[in-house]
């Protein structure tokens, strides 16, 4: 226990009753900090003496540097966000007579906020007689960043009937403990699936405390727009293991990327709209404890992300083949959906280049008719490679007839063109 520094009340300077405040921390290992030295050397036999008598010595291991006793912190040490801050209130009857009526009231108060902790709904202690005292425990997760002021307030009835009252201040700061940062990926984006609306959510988590702490728990609670899957483990067992290894921790300043994997719900991606705009994915739940077990737990805001624009119309490949054979035709089934607020009355024109390696097969400026709002339809198109290698599907264009305008479409897909030398 640490008693906490306060500021003094100038109310009553002469009070019969005394208030006491310590925070309730756990233990740390005594450091122990062994004098090597020669024996031959002048000091050597003196060094050796005092490392012998040295209470912090472990057993077994001479030069550990930690020893086998525990210590209690010096001062009040650092509070994080999301621990628990545990503090001993006691007050005490210095005079020589009965105090009655006492009421000891405990708040918290932050920067936006003030918690009753204590107090609220306690009755007031009959009586408290000379060298006796009350005492309260208190815990309170800590769930704001910045200065955090306990404010105790005593009122009490001496036993001439004066009433008296003071109150004390208590000052801390709450640190940041992790350094949480997001990113988001596309699936088409990075595999050039174009029908894929998966999201990938990286969180990179950085501890910034002094000390290494332990990862008990990280997990992704999604939205009720999609459905997560955790890509932290390792596949093909019972209970996987994490891809960090057998010890989950992290030592200070080191940082730790977690990924999952999100995937629309069914009744979302049949109204395109959902995923337009700015979308909620979800919210990661972080559990830690410290190296004396002291568990923390932080729940991030509520992650956002802007879903890719398609403009009016989007192209997507529904099937591909992975490799073709040189000079042997291929199909491919493209599908177009209107994502506009209007009809739209579409012709198809496909655009050779000969030194693309692909070339379309088919009639070019065919009519593919009116496409309502939100409703798609499929193509069968074909294709011929004419040149050996890793070539991307492009040249397509569609014309809008009731605007006038035309939407070019390349890169849709890859496939790999191989010469058959058998045959």
């Amino acid at each position: 226990m640490q008693t906490l520094a306060d500021t003094p009340s100038k109310l009553h300077p002469n009070q019969a009753c005394t208030l006491r405040v310590m925070r309730l921390t756990k233990p740390a290992l005594m450091p122990y900090h062994p004098l090597v030295s020669d024996e031959r050397d002048l000091q050597g036999e003196i060094f050796a003496k005092m490392s012998d008598t040295d209470i912090a010595r472990p057993a077994g291991v001479p030069y550990f540097g930690l020893g086998d006793l525990l210590t209690l912190p010096q001062n009040f040490g650092n509070i994080f966000l999301g621990e628990t801050f545990s503090s001993y209130i006691s007050v005490h009857n210095d005079s020589t007579t009965i105090c009655k009526d006492i009421v000891l009231k405990v708040d918290l108060q932050t920067s936006s906020q003030r918690l009753m902790l204590s107090g609220s709904e306690s009755r007031p202690l009959m009586e408290l007689p000379p060298d006796y005292s009350i005492d309260d425990v208190i815990h309170h997760e800590v769930k704001e960043l910045g200065t955090h002021i306990l404010v105790c307030a005593v009122s009490y009835t001496t036993s001439q009937g004066e009433k008296n009252a003071f109150r004390k201040f208590f000052k801390f700061q709450v640190l940041k403990p992790l350094d949480v940062k997001t990113k988001f990926y596309n699936a088409e984006d990075l595999w050039n699936l174009e029908q894929s609306d998966e999201v990938y959510l990286e969180a990179q988590i950085q501890n910034i405390t002094p000390q290494p702490i332990y990862m008990e728990h990280v997990s992704l609670d999604p939205s009720t727009q999609y459905c997560a899957k955790e890509l932290n483990n390792l596949d093909g067992k019972e209970c996987p293991d994490l891809v960090f290894g057998k010890v989950n921790y992290l030592n200070p300043m080191d940082t730790r990327q977690y990924l999952y994997c999100l995937s629309p719900k069914q009744e979302g991606t049949q109204e395109s709209k959902i995923l337009k705009g700015v979308t909620n994915i979800g919210k990661l739940d972080i559990v830690w404890k410290t190296n004396m077990g002291e568990r923390g737990r932080l729940q991030t805001s509520q992650l956002q992300r802007v879903a890719p624009g398609y403009g009016d119309i989007r192209v997507t490949v529904e099937s591909v083949p992975d490799t073709v054979q040189l000079e042997v035709t291929f199909n491919i089934v493209c599908r177009i959906t209107n994502c506009c607020e209007r009809t739209m009355d579409l012709t198809l024109v496909l655009q050779n280049n000969s030194s693309s390696g692909l070339v379309w097969c088919g009639i070019s400026g065919r009519q593919l008719g009116k496409l309502p709002q939100n409703e798609h339809m499929d193509l069968n198109l074909t294709l011929i490679a004419t040149i050996p290698g890793l070539h991307t599907i492009s040249g397509l264009r569609l014309t809008d007839n009731f605007l006038k305008r035309t939407y070019e479409h390349d890169e849709l897909s890859q496939v790999f063109v191989y010469n058959d030398c058998n045959q």
